[in-house]
């Protein structure tokens, strides 16, 4: 069982790097430069939400919804150490 899980590992990891290794289009560059900058908005948000003094699982909740579907993940795409 061990041996099965870690080929699908293996397997997924690969064909995940050969699909990022793909060159973008024109299109799909436009497109990851306007989801780039609606995180970043969404990341000015939550350190502004933090800033007036709102408690960090109000903001991380804000956050969540602001990047609903332009990142992976509850942090947006991005997760910091604490």
């Amino acid at each position: 069982m061990k041996k099965q899980l870690l080929a699908l590992v293996v397997i997924a990891f690969g064909a995940t790097i050969c699909i990022a290794s793909e060159p973008h289009n024109d299109k799909q560059t436009r497109d990851d430069i306007a989801r780039h900058r609606a995180m970043a908005a969404a990341h000015e948000a939550a350190a502004k939400c933090l800033e007036s003094g709102k408690k960090e699982d109000v903001c991380n909740k804000e956050l969540l919804a602001a990047c609903k579907g332009l990142a992976i993940g509850k942090f947006c795409g991005m997760k910091h150490e604490h």
